[in-house]
């Protein structure tokens, strides 16, 4: 499967929306022993489907792998699809858990969104994949 991995090593262009990025994954070396990865972003940052205005925020994901990891690079590229993509912060923490799901199956797996505040009010949205398997 490493072997299927495009993006790392090469040039690549930043894509328009999450539609066109790929999320890329490799083999978990160690499968058999449940670990946990954390992967943070502080420069997340999307539009406001409504004003149009950038939405910034601190964007964590926590997961116990199963059979494949997600590879960083390609992980990059795909956050960095949401720069002009106008969503809803709850959205976009919800469709990044659904995209990382379906990419690397993993046995647990968290993506938390704390957003900027507008209006004098913060935002944090948190979804959960598999929550029976969260690490204690």
């Amino acid at each position: 499967m490493s072997n299927d991995l495009s993006i790392l090593g090469s040039q690549q262009s930043f894509k328009s929306n999450p539609d066109e990025a790929k999320l890329e994954a490799f083999p978990n070396r160690t499968p058999g022993r449940p670990y946990v990865v954390t992967l943070e972003t502080h420069e997340f940052s999307s539009l406001c489907p409504v004003t149009g205005q950038p939405d910034y925020a601190h964007i964590t994901i926590t997961y116990i792998p199963e059979e494949t990891c997600v590879e960083t690079k390609s992980l990059k590229y795909y956050l960095a699809s949401y720069r002009n993509y106008p969503a809803f912060n709850e959205q976009i923490i919800n469709r990044i858990t659904d995209d990382l799901v379906q990419a690397i199956h993993p046995r647990w797996l968290k993506v938390e969104g704390k957003f900027s505040p507008r209006g004098g009010i913060q935002l944090t949205a948190i979804a959960e994949h598999q929550p029976e398997n969260r690490p204690l």
